[in-house]
């Protein structure tokens, strides 16, 4: 059987994280590389753009506590969407801990580690919002309206 290299599988929330997720850090542009020879040349980053949606690329960090080995604890999650999402609130307040859902989850697989290779997943996202049973329940930031949610 032969997969195209960049098929993506849309999948549940709860099938990639089954004990949960929690966002801990900022939603950021994820940016295009440039090298040092560029960057002396004076050329400057640009924010990536998603090849099947054509929309702008977000990345935050997410921690898995279902995760079985230290490598899987922590994952990048790539939003797309033509604004910046916006995450749920903290938990609590002080910690930079925020329990989060994602929605239109797809998952690409890709050839992992520098040294040692193995198969890891590159995980996208169209929103994300506090999981039920959260303070409050309630959406949380959608990366792109209810018409571009299908096209990831």
């Amino acid at each position: 059987m032969a997969v195209p290299r960049g098929t993506r599988f849309e999948i549940e929330h709860d099938v990639v994280f089954p004990d949960g997720a929690a966002i801990v850090g900022p939603v950021t542009p994820d940016m295009e590389y440039v090298s040092n020879e560029d960057k002396a040349r004076g050329k400057q980053p640009k924010q990536k753009i998603d090849e099947q949606t054509g929309l702008p690329q977000w990345k935050v960090t997410v921690t898995d506590p279902s995760a079985e080995k230290d490598r899987d604890k922590s994952a990048t999650v790539t939003l797309l969407g033509k604004v910046q999402p916006v995450p749920p609130p903290a938990a609590m307040q002080g910690f930079d801990f925020r329990p989060v859902l994602f929605e239109g989850l797809t998952v690409e697989a890709r050839v992992m580690g520098e040294k040692f290779k193995y198969q890891g997943w590159a995980l996208r996202a169209t929103g994300m919002r506090e999981p039920k049973g959260a303070a409050g329940s309630r959406p949380a930031g959608k990366a792109n309206g209810p018409s571009e949610q299908k096209a990831a």
